[in-house]
This record gives structure tokens, C-alpha cells and sequence, in this order.
């Protein structure tokens, strides 16, 4: 259940949080005093500890060694320094692993992972889970009143890299699971669909996890199992977030999300958004070839959303280079800066790292830091110190609210079930149409909310549902009701098709979605390997689609572009709907950049959304509001300098000059406007 959050923010610190992930233990303890002296000149405001010191703490079952720890909080409390303290619950010691083998979790194909790694853990071991409890009592009791505690970290990053575990434990536990969320085994079988190829169970003592299987296992199986792990390790978080609550009341609980749809896929952050006192999450940029810095606003947008709009905090992001991709360039100069401010705009109050000083052993002694290799001397240096004075100027927007100007509908479960075997087309990617869509909405300088399927949201001009396979009749008639009211919402293919179990709806696709969309889809006709169709309509200019099309039927919706050629030739390719007050529209072929721009251009317009001229490509204007008005972030990701028009007269933070008009933002750069009034 949701609990009652003490302090929706550090307790203590008034400024925005600067700083990052502080190792003293990977370090002779003559460098923590340079260490510290360091932070205070690049104006680092909290620092979090702890995070993989369970050995250190507990270097025996039951024999403690704080006092390392002391010296370290007591050294950053003089020095004003505030600190986020972990549990070291994610790496657990090496004795706990030789007392309890048990406890390693099991692959789906009965492989036991070994010592030797991070996050190895069988979250359903009572073992794990009564020395992970311990570990956090004893760090509660001892720290709850230190002056120089902002907050408790719980864990790190849930869910990379094990979340689920295939173990006997977690088969009982499963069980479990089961019989709370569906009751007897009759209903079990009713929701799985287990008359299909004989899988019917006579007891829940019948049931494993979904273990490797010879062809495709059953997936109502599956997505529950997926339901299932994320569940428990939200038990264990909660399991530690009760303690910490009630030994140190009035410290803000959290642990460090992963929200970016290209770095975690297993766990609902809508549910544990519900549960942390402050969310926080960890961003790093992907090198695939994609825009990074739309990536990186997509997953702060996203974050935003999970915080319900309020402040949440970045706690992890790179000063550079990582170390875990196949390549890892250098951030380009500047661009660490933007990177920061593109999260403080989007509502973070601050921007943290990993980690302070760059490692010299382990698995990420090349991940760059605040505190490079090169040292002081080093550009890294340089820009983490004046990023520190920049951070420091912007004390005025903690707590202000972004603005977003729409909003986009996302659900990791229907991501969960989309994902599983056997779909028409293994191409169809539903990240990749949330980051198609997403994109498109970016290049029309359009903050985003994201927004959980059943969520209100009369708030919102437009909508966009880019993929929601699963799709409750609850959804169904929350976005009929939206459009009724006057709402513009566009749906894009393979929507609405099953219900929470990944059984279809009855009656012909899209499910839920039939009434609101007014249409039916005969069948799915998926495209081969680089095939595409044409979409022609005698109001605008032609498409081009591919992956995907539909066999549409118009049960009231109007046909805008229709297929010129593919099986559906001559029949609906994308359909406007109008019903109530508002529009649906659907696009039932994949559609990208310029294609897909035709039909947003054309929802947008039903939505009176105008088209933000006078914005440059690539340039980034984003405001957060308050009760001491309105502070407009402008960020240049290209190589021109740039000009963004003002609502009003105000004043340049960063660099204190009164502006008026037009707002000069050169190549790379960021500013930052509290506008008058």
C-alpha cells in the first residue's frame, strides 16, 4: 500500500544536490581530506555512501566495523556536505554467499550465477532477506541522527542485472504469489488460458516458474512470472523502507530508478513510484546512433511522470565516457553541462554522478568521474567545477514544477506481455515507437508527460498511445471519456489488442479500443523483411509506412490516408474519428520521421496545439514554474549560436544579464530565464 512520505525531498539541503556516488572505502584515508577539500571548491552540495560496503560494515555475520564510516560522515558534515546513505543491500558478502548458496539466483535455463559480480540475489531467499533487514537495522540505529543525513538509499538499481530468480524459493513463493492475486488454482487456469495444449493444473503445488521449456511456454505465464519478480523486489525495498521510516522518522527513503526505456524493462515504475518517499533515477547516454540528448529528455520526462510531476532527483548520469557499451566515446566539451541542465529542467533538483573519483580497480576503473584519472588538470575537472557554480546560481527553481504541453500513454506491463514469443511480426519494437513518437513531439519543442493508461487525463490536449498491446476495458472507456470531453488522441497499430492476462478481447481487434477508435481491424497483415506500403489521400502528401498494416473496417471513424497497394489495398490506412467533443485517430501501419510528422501536423491542428515557430532545431525550451514564477530553460545541442523568443522581460542566471525579446543562446550552450512577473 502507498505509504505517507515524510520529507518529499533531502532532509537539510537548500540548495540543488551536486555531487555523486562517494567510494572512500577504494581509497587510503589520507585522500579523503583531499577528497572533501575538493568537493567544497567545486561546490558540491551531497554525496552518497555506502552503497557497496556490506563486507566493510559487516566483515563477519554479526561483527560490525562502523568506524570507517563514522569518520567519513563526521569529515562531510563539517565540511556542510549532506549525504544520501545507502544500505548496502545490493552486494551482499562473500561469507553470506558461502553460509547460503541458496540465495544466488537461478537463470531461466537452471543456471546458478556465481560470487563475483553485483545485484546476484534471489530476491525470495528469507535468508538474503533476513541479513538485508539486519544489515539495515543496525546502519539505521546508528546513523538516524547523524547532522549530516539528507536521506536513505535503498539498494541500487532494482532490477539490473537479475531481477527474476528460478529457483525452488521463488517457486514457492510464486505460489504464493498466485493464490493471492487470482485465489484457487480454477482461477489460475482460468486466467492462463490452460485448456490450450493440455497445460491444465490440478493444485497450485502443480505450478513452476516459467523454466526454459521446449518450444514457447505459456505466456499468461510468463507476464505473471514478470509481475512476480518485480513484485518481490518491491517487497524487499519496502521490507527496508519500513525500517529506515520508523527508526529514523523524517528522512526521505528512496532508491535509484532506471526509467529509460533503453536501460531497464523489468520493473513497473508506475508501482514503485508509489512507494518512495523522493524518486530518484540513474540516466546514461546510449551510443547507438540515436539523438542522445532526445533520449535523455524522454527518460527525465518519464521520471517526472513516475514522481507525479513533482521534483524528483538525478542521482546517477556520467561526467564522460562509460565503460559498459561496445563503444564509449567522451562526452564533446560542453556537452556534460547540457546533459545536467536538460535533467534540472525536466525537474530534477540537481544533478548527481557516478562516482566521485575514478576507480582504479574493478569492473569500472575506465567509467569517467568527477575526479578524473588526469586529475585537477583535465577539462572533466574544469566543467565539473563550473557545472558546480552554474548549480549553485539555480537555487531559486528547487521545488518549481515543469510544464508539459501533452501527454504520451505508457505501460511497462503491456511492454512486458508485447515482448514475448510469437507475435505477428518479431520487428514490431515498442520502444522504438515510443522513442518514434517521442521524437517527433521533441522536434515540436512539446514537453511531454507520460502517463499510466488509466490515469486522468484531462489535463492534456493530445494524447499518443505509440504501443499498448494490453489494454484493460477500463482503459477503453478512460480514453473514450477523454475524447468525448474533447480530447485529441492518436493511437498507434497493434493497441488494445489483449486484456491483463494476454487473452484477447472479444470480438474483433482492437479490443478496448474498438469503440473509441470507431473502427474494427479485420486482420493483421504484417509486412515481410524491408517491405513498405503507400498511403495516398487526395488532402495531403503521400506516406510511406512499413513493418506493419491492418485490415481496417471504419465503424464511424472517417478514412484520411488509405493503402494505395500491400493486401489492404484501397482500404484505411490512417482513420480520424470524431466522437463527442474530440478526435481519435488511428494509424495502423508504422510510420516514421516526416511520414509520421503528416499525421501528428494534422492531429495537433484538432488539438489547437500551434506550431512553436521561431525555435530552432535542436534547441531545447523547457520552463518550470512556481510560486516565484516562471524559470525558462533554453539548451543548444547544435553548433550555431541560436535565438529563442521570451514570453516576457527577465533575467539570464547564469550569467546575471537582463534580457528582453529574443534570447541569445550560443553554440552549446545553456541559459537559463526567470522571467518578471
Amino acid at each position: 500500500m502507498p505509504h505517507t512520505a515524510p520529507e518529499p525531498a533531502p532532509h537539510g539541503l537548500r540548495r540543488l544536490a551536486f555531487g555523486g556516488d562517494y567510494n572512500p572505502e577504494q581509497w587510503p584515508e589520507e585522500v579523503w581530506h583531499e577528497d572533501v577539500a575538493l568537493m567544497r571548491e567545486a561546490g558540491v552540495t551531497m554525496v552518497s555512501v555506502g552503497i557497496f560496503s556490506w563486507a566493510l560494515l559487516e566483515p563477519e555475520p554479526g561483527g560490525y566495523d562502523f568506524g570507517w564510516l563514522d569518520r567519513v560522515l563526521d569529515l562531510l558534515h563539517e565540511a556542510g556536505i549532506r549525504v544520501d546513505l545507502g544500505t548496502p543491500t545490493v552486494a551482499p558478502p562473500a561469507w553470506f554467499y558461502r553460509a547460503h548458496p541458496e540465495a544466488l539466483p537461478v537463470s531461466r535455463e537452471g543456471v546458478r550465477y556465481a560470487f563475483g559480480s553485483r545485484g546476484a540475489i534471489c530476491h525470495s531467499n528469507p535468508a538474503y532477506r533476513s541479513a538485508a533487514a539486519n544489515i539495515t537495522e543496525q546502519l539505521a540505529r546508528r546513523y538516524a541522527d547523524h547532522p549530516a543525513l539528507a536521506m536513505w538509499h535503498v539498494h541500487n538499481e532494482y532490477g539490473v542485472p537479475v531481477s527474476a530468480c528460478y529457483c525452488d524459493n521463488c517457486a514457492a513463493h510464486f505460489r504464493r504469489w498466485l493464490a493471492g492475486r487470482h485465489g484457487g488454482v480454477e482461477a489460475v487456469n482460468e486466467a492462463w488460458g490452460t485448456a490450450f495444449w493440455g497445460q491444465r493444473y490440478r493444485s497450485l503445488d502443480e505450478i513452476d516458474p516459467p523454466r526454459a521449456t521446449p518450444t514457447v511456454a505459456n505466456p499468461a505465464q510468463r507476464l505473471d512470472y514478470a509481475r512476480f519478480a518485480d513484485a518481490t523486489m518491491r517487497e524487499n525495498f519496502c521490507s527496508e523502507r519500513d525500517i529506515l521510516h520508523r527508526l529514523a522518522p523524517g528522512i526521505p527513503v528512496t532508491t535509484n530508478f532506471m526509467t529509460a526505456l533503453s536501460q531497464c524493462d523489468s520493473v513497473d515504475y508506475w508501482a514503485w513510484g508509489r512507494e518512495t518517499d523522493l524518486v530518484t533515477n540513474d540516466h546514461y547516454l546510449i551510443t547507438d546512433g540515436r539523438r542522445t540528448h532526445v533520449n535523455l529528455a524522454m527518460a527525465a520526462d518519464l521520471t517526472r511522470s513516475v514522481a507525479g510531476g513533482a521534483p524528483w532527483l538525478l542521482l546517477e548520469h556520467s561526467t564522460s565516457g562509460v565503460n559498459w557499451q561496445p563503444r564509449n566515446p567522451a562526452k564533446r566539451p560542453g556537452e556534460m553541462a547540457r546533459n545536467s541542465l536538460a535533467h534540472v529542467a525536466r525537474g530534477s533538483d540537481g544533478a548527481m554522478f557516478f562516482q566521485w573519483r575514478q576507480s582504479r580497480s574493478g569492473a569500472e576503473k575506465f567509467h569517467s568521474a568527477m575526479v578524473p584519472h588526469a586529475g585537477t588538470d583535465s577539462r572533466v575537472w574544469r566543467e565539473v567545477s563550473g557545472l558546480g557554480a552554474d548549480l549553485g546560481l539555480l537555487s531559486g527553481i528547487r521545488g518549481t514544477r515543469t510544464v508539459a504541453d501533452a501527454a504520451m500513454l505508457w505501460d511497462w506491463q503491456s511492454w512486458w506481455a508485447q515482448k514475448l514469443e510469437w507475435r505477428p511480426s518479431e520487428d514490431h519494437d515498442a520502444r522504438e515507437r515510443a522513442d518514434t513518437f517521442y521524437a517527433s513531439m521533441y522536434d515540436r519543442h512539446l514537453t511531454v508527460d507520460f502517463a499510466h493508461p488509466d490515469a486522468d487525463l484531462s489535463g492534456y490536449p493530445l494524447v499518443v498511445v505509440p504501443a499498448l498491446y494490453l489494454a484493460t476495458e477500463e482503459t477503453g472507456r478512460n480514453l473514450r471519456s477523454y475524447v468525448e470531453n474533447g480530447g485529441t488522441l492518436v493511437v498507434s497499430y497493434f493497441s488494445g489488442i489483449v486484456d491483463t492476462q494476454d487473452a484477447v478481447h472479444p470480438g474483433p481487434y482492437p479490443g478496448a479500443l474498438r469503440d473509441v477508435l470507431g473502427l474494427t481491424i479485420e486482420e493483421f497483415s504484417p509486412l515481410g523483411e524491408g517491405g513498405t506500403v503507400r498511403l495516398i489521400t487526395p488532402e495531403g502528401p503521400e506516406l510511406t509506412g512499413d513493418l506493419w498494416s491492418d485490415v481496417v473496417i471504419p465503424r464511424g471513424a472517417e478514412t484520411v490516408w488509405s493503402y494505395a497497394d500491400g493486401i489492404p489495398a484501397g482500404r484505411p490506412a490512417v482513420t480520424r474519428h470524431r466522437l463527442g467533443r474530440g478526435t481519435a485517430w488511428y494509424i495502423s501501419t508504422r510510420l516514421s520521421g516526416t511520414h509520421l510528422d503528416a499525421v501528428l501536423d494534422r492531429a495537433c491542428d484538432d488539438a489547437r496545439i500551434a506550431p512553436r515557430t521561431g525555435l530552432p532545431y535542436d534547441v531545447e525550451v523547457v520552463r518550470r514554474t512556481g510560486d516565484d514564477g516562471t524559470y525558462l530553460f533554453a539548451i543548444n545541442h547544435t553548433g550555431d549560436d541560436a535565438k529563442v523568443p521570451l514570453d516576457g522581460p527577465g533575467t539570464e542566471l547564469l550569467t546575471g544579464e537582463h534580457t528582453v525579446g529574443r534570447l541569445a543562446v550560443p553554440a552549446g550552450a545553456v541559459r537559463v530565464v526567470h522571467l518578471d512577473g
